[in-house]
């Protein structure tokens, strides 16, 4: 790869660069990585879904409950990796200032956080991939996240799930393959009643949703993830053009990250 004003730089390209190259941008992140991003325009296919409508209610305990029964299992990173973690901030604490242990043990922190971003961005594509793929009509909660997070309580779980990536994510992927993205009203999705829609308060802590109406006895999650299916609301559109490139009208700019690391290359490919 050649930059100008640098010169020529080998690099690792994990994915084929497709369209013209508009801008390239270079970061290095707390890890001491470096990251090529470049900025392209190209004319993408959309494609038509043969799909129907599926509702997506997010939770905790699972991360997804569909309408039509199926279920995304929530990782919970952040939760898995909390003794690593707090084992190296005690390490990183004892530590003299401006040592070069010091910046060794920060650094395997910063590398140690950088994973788990990492792994749940792994996780939020493959299955915004899997749904945008699969779904021509997507219906979620327009949640209000951030006066969610004011409940101490739950506000490392609900971080750490990020399901405002994962709504955003499936923004743009959907409109991409041609489908759709609603966002609906949130109230009462888990007490009415998916069968007749008579309303029951239940606390967060069961799980069971027995309707005294009806009858209806089903899970909680995807009681709700049918209401949000069966509910109208506001079509959630997502701009494809990014940063300072200015496309024509018909053309998507996208993203292609690259990584190298110092001298150290493994199957280097030059452009």
């Amino acid at each position: 790869m050649s930059v100008s004003k640098i010169g020529r730089m080998p690099i690792i390209l994990h994915r084929k660069i497709n369209g013209e190259i508009k801008t390239l941008t270079i970061k290095k992140n707390k890890s001491n990585q470096y990251f090529a991003i470049f900025c392209c325009e190209e004319y993408p296919s959309k494609k038509v879904k043969t799909k129907g409508s599926v509702g997506i209610d997010v939770g905790l305990d699972t991360y997804a409950d569909l309408s039509d029964g199926t279920i995304i299992e929530n990782p919970k990173y952040l939760r898995e990796s909390e003794e690593r973690l707090t084992r190296l901030h005690r390490e990183l604490s004892r530590k003299k200032k401006g040592s070069n242990n010091r910046k060794k043990a920060k650094l395997r922190l910063s590398r140690q956080y950088q994973k788990i971003d990492n792994q749940r961005m792994d996780f939020l594509h493959k299955n915004t991939n899997m749904l945008s793929k699969n779904y021509g009509l997507l219906k979620v909660e327009d949640l209000k996240i951030q006066n969610m997070m004011k409940n101490h309580h739950l506000a490392k779980s609900i971080a750490d799930a990020s399901w405002g990536t994962f709504v955003n994510m499936l923004s743009y992927k959907v409109v991409a393959n041609g489908g759709q993205l609603i966002k609906v009203d949130p109230k009462y999705s888990s007490q009415d009643c998916s069968n007749c829609g008579h309303r029951m308060k239940i606390p967060l802590h069961i799980k069971i949703f027995c309707c005294e109406n009806c009858g209806l006895t089903i899970n909680r999650h995807l009681n709700a993830s049918i209401n949000i299916n069966g509910r109208e609301g506001h079509s959630r559109t997502y701009t494809l053009v990014r940063d300072c490139v200015r496309p024509s009208n018909k053309a998507t700019v996208y993203e292609a990250r690259t990584i190298f690391r110092g001298n150290t290359i493994e199957n280097p490919h030059h452009l």
